[in-house]
């Protein structure tokens, strides 16, 4: 995978451009578990692994807001700005999270560029961003991811 880098100056013609995918990423207990303890987020379905693997997922599975959160991982090594003096992450917009990520398994992100809009000092894109799961054919996060940069 290869991070594609435009200047502030082609941003505004930036709407539809495919990002392509991220490189994959295996999503581990330890993971799991430190952000378990960020988010004081300790059900047994993300911790207790021996619970888990006789649970309704056949095994732990990561918090749909740690996968979610990887998004900004995969987003950086997809997709930059050259001359820009600040870069926000605005918000997003549509967060599903359709299938769960079983820890041990790979995730990888999809993201297209959907619209382009003039800011205040800058622009605000709006990207498509779907969070994939290996071997499974429903994702597990589907959202718009709202960024800001600014000159």
């Amino acid at each position: 995978m290869t991070q594609q880098v435009i200047s502030y100056d082609q941003l505004k013609d930036a709407a539809g451009t495919d990002l392509g995918y991220s490189e994959w990423r295996t999503v581990t207990q330890e993971q799991v578990n430190t952000f378990a303890d960020a988010a004081d987020d300790h059900q047994w379905i993300h911790t207790d692994v021996e619970r888990a693997n006789a649970g309704p997922f056949g095994g732990p599975i990561a918090h749909g807001y740690l996968t979610l959160s990887l998004q900004i991982a995969f987003w950086s090594e997809m997709f930059d700005v050259e001359g820009v003096t600040t870069k926000v992450n605005y918000g997003l917009e549509k967060v599903r999270f359709p299938s769960p990520v079983h820890v041990g398994k790979q995730i990888r992100m999809k993201a297209v560029i959907a619209e382009v809009d003039e800011v205040k000092g800058g622009y605000q894109i709006a990207v498509d961003q779907v969070v994939e799961v290996e071997g499974s054919e429903k994702p597990a996060v589907v959202s718009r991811g709202l960024y800001r940069f600014y000159a």
